[in-house]
């Protein structure tokens, strides 16, 4: 640096390249760097800044310099400017150097929000710097795929398009707006409505205006998604991402350079873990090419539609770094004046390493430090045969509509032990294809790409390094021996954190899904559901076994044609509305003498009704009942019929139907207690007995419960429908069999 400090503005410091920036501009120099954070909910920018302290690129330097030192140090030498850049209208502090690496980097981000950050947010610190009428020195970083959908050498000049990136910008801006107009007509809410009725009609209405409203969000989503891949497609670009990225440059040349302004446009290419600095292997979590490395490593992915001799253009993270801090190093003797500086940081040209060697590289570490599965066993990792585009694509397409076909199947299958296997098989192919739709969809542009980026001005900057300067902040892609980066640096750095959060995911898991064991506790609940879950029984058959002791068995072939002929009235009432079928079925007992039910009730039907009890559902009753828990019992069923298990139970709520002259009318005299109302009434019933849901349990075997499960810290899922054990599965309950103590 000049004897004279620089003032670095950097943007973008919580990201993996600013963090790698900063923590350079510590070590190396005696850079004053100012850094562009907004708040994040309670935690300020000054807050988000000092925790990267903490993190694990600066663990060198810390370590180098003192704890105590270093904090010192970043105290001094950094500050932050508040806010957003689209809130920033001027840049009053000292600024030399302009390094400018925020962005959204995902593929597919919805274009909006793409464009705010990768366009609007280079037009705004563009104008902000303007406005200060400082004159620093920006380095801008973008990427090499601005060039687009194209074959060849790739110069390091301006992006030749035009594109106009402002009508770009706005048509961006409106656009969801546009969608959101297009989510709201009738048809599109009626689609929306008809959706969450028939994946959660049976939780509740209150629930199906909740998946419909965010059905409605998630469909505005994909349409941002889709219209910022189309219109990239459209006017040449890959994704949203090149073409937002190329657009930003096209802002750094007009809004800056061509106002007499020094610019240097650094576009790196793949970026992934650091070579040399500050460790080899330093990584803030999986980057563009991982989730793919990782994915095959799982044995996810099969095959994949890459060309073999396709050139996969990977860099360090440092050697970007190192070119970011040659160009800072120029300070004022930055490019001249009007004359933009492109620097791209890439292996292609110089050092070229064909998918086919990163894959076989790749493969051979697998194949030598094998993942294991959840088993504990090794994941043979597949062989890629690199088949024709179209032939992965029909193979994909197929197993695509194979498992929707699965789905549909699935919906009408009762539960069972089998089916539940089944459904869980079921669930993990739809992942494992999501995931590798996904991967084709995003990944294969940069693994069957025909262009190679050219660096022959970022080697030309390496050259005028001084001499002495240190090899770790040298850039010469030359020297990467590719064998060496990926065996011994960059693999085991990406097992080490697949690892890392493999098991904080199974701790996670296995503690949300274990039956943990009971905590004493007064303020304690336990909520039983009873058909189904204490139960193996149902309204139907409950009906078909009171009315075997109530009528003459003369009248029962009767009954029992009436029962089955109302069948699908019955079947279409549940699959609207839980409390709708039980009003429904409720009328059966119309002018049956209440006399008659309880006599059977505490008779034979009530013995055999404590005899029918789950093993199982004995057994954690007396476990809540000895922790001193609050014990439950909630049914759709008339109380009549629950009065044998009285005993068991602190409450028994159920439901009662209006008597005349002692005859059963068929009405309920309430609302059903089933799905939401039971959620409701959960509430209520916690807060008039001063109950803690967060530490109580509740027991339930019908997606029809989700909606008052959910509520309480430990809900089980006890002999679940295929429903509810999906959603048990993804919330990661603990799901139980009580057909056994």
């Amino acid at each position: 640096m000049p004897t004279q400090p620089v003032n670095v503005l950097l943007t973008g410091v919580t990201g993996f390249l600013g963090q790698a920036v900063l923590e350079r501009l510590l070590s190396s120099t005696d850079a004053r760097i100012t850094c562009v954070i907004r708040p994040r909910g309670a935690q300020s920018g000054r807050a988000r800044l000092d925790r990267l302290l903490r993190k694990p690129v600066f663990a060198p330097w810390r370590k180098a310099v003192g704890d105590a030192e270093a904090q010192r140090i970043f105290a001094e030498r950094t500050d932050v400017l508040e806010g957003d850049l689209s809130t920033l209208e001027r840049i009053d502090v000292p600024v030399d150097v302009v390094v400018h690496s925020a962005s959204t980097v995902s593929f597919d981000a919805p274009i909006d929000e793409s464009f705010a950050n990768n366009v609007g947010g280079p037009e705004a610190l563009y104008a902000a710097l303007t406005a200060s009428g400082q004159d620093p020195h920006v380095i801008h970083v973008s990427t090499c795929y601005v060039g687009g959908i194209a074959k060849g050498l790739r110069p390091e000049a301006s992006v030749d398009h035009d594109v106009d990136w402002r009508a770009e910008l706005e048509a961006a801006k409106v656009a969801r707006a546009e969608a959101e107009a297009a989510s709201r007509t009738p048809e599109k809410l009626q689609e929306f409505i008809d959706q969450a009725t028939a994946a959660h009609g049976k939780q509740g209405p209150k629930t199906v205006a909740r998946a419909s409203e965010q059905a409605r969000a998630d469909w505005i989503t994909a349409r941002m998604v889709e219209l910022g891949r189309t219109r990239a497609r459209s006017v040449g670009w890959t994704d949203v991402y090149t073409f937002s990225k190329a657009l930003g440059e096209r802002v750094a040349e007009q809004e800056w350079a061509a106002k007499g302004h020094r610019l240097s446009i650094v576009r790196p290419a793949i970026i992934e873990s650091a070579l040399r600095h500050p460790t080899p292997g330093w990584i803030d979590g999986f980057k563009v090419a991982d989730p793919l490395i990782m994915a095959y490593a799982k044995g996810s992915l099969p095959e994949f539609p890459g060309l073999p001799d396709s050139v996969l253009d990977v860099i360090p993270v440092d050697y970007v770094v190192n070119v970011v801090l040659a160009l800072a190093r120029l300070g004022h003797q930055g490019p001249e004046r009007s004359d933009v500086g492109y620097f791209q940081v890439c292996s292609g040209a110089s050092n070229p390493l064909p998918f086919h060697r990163m894959y076989s590289e790749v493969r051979a570490y697998f194949l030598q430090h094998p993942l294991e599965d959840d088993k504990g066993r090794p994941i043979i990792v597949p062989t890629w045969r690199f088949p024709a585009n179209n032939a992965a694509e029909r193979s994909l397409r197929l197993k695509e509509r194979l498992s929707a076909l699965g789905s549909r199947i699935g919906e009408a299958l009762p539960s069972t032990a089998w089916t539940r296997q089944w459904s869980s098989s079921l669930s993990r192919m739809e992942r494992g294809l999501g995931s590798l739709r996904t991967y084709v969809d995003l990944y294969q542009s940069y693994t069957r790409t025909e262009m190679l980026f050219d660096d022959q001005q970022t080697r030309a900057l390496g050259a005028k390094l001084p001499d002495g300067t240190p090899d770790d902040e040298t850039f010469d892609v030359r020297d990467i021996d590719w064998t060496h980066y990926w065996q011994d640096v960059h693999l085991p750095a990406m097992t080490s954190l697949a690892k890392v959060h493999a098991r904080a995911s199974s701790a996670r898991k296995a503690s949300r899904s274990k039956a943990r064991a009971l905590e004493s506790g007064t303020d304690v609940l336990a909520v039983f559901d009873l058909e189904g879950t204490l139960l193996p029984s149902s309204l139907v058959t409950q009906y078909l076994s009171i009315m075997r002791f109530i009528r003459p068995l003369a009248q029962f072939p009767a009954e029992f044609a009436d029962l089955v002929g109302k069948t699908n009235v019955y079947l279409k009432a549940e699959r609207r509305d839980r409390g709708e079928f039980v009003r429904a079925f409720s009328r059966r007992y119309a002018g049956t003498r209440v006399a008659d039910i309880e006599r059977a009730v505490d008779g034979p039907w009530g013995d055999a009704l404590l005899r029918s009890l789950r093993p199982g559902a004995l057994s954690r009753i007396e476990e809540h009942r000895a922790a001193g828990h609050r014990t439950v019992l909630v049914t759709g069923s008339l109380d009549l019929f629950a009065a044998p298990l009285a005993s068991l139970f602190d409450d028994v709520v159920a439901s009662r139907m209006e008597v005349a002259d002692g005859v059963l009318t068929g009405y309920l005299a309430t609302p059903p207690l089933v799905d939401e109302a039971r959620a409701q009434w959960l509430k209520d019933y916690a807060a008039r007995h001063g109950l803690d849901l967060s530490r109580s349990h509740g027991y339930g075997d019908s997606v029809a419960d989700v909606s008052w499960l959910q509520l309480l810290g430990r809900p089980v899922a006890v002999n679940p429908d295929l429903q509810l054990y999906r959603a048990a599965s993804r919330a990661y309950w603990p799901i139980e069999d009580w057909k056994h103590a």
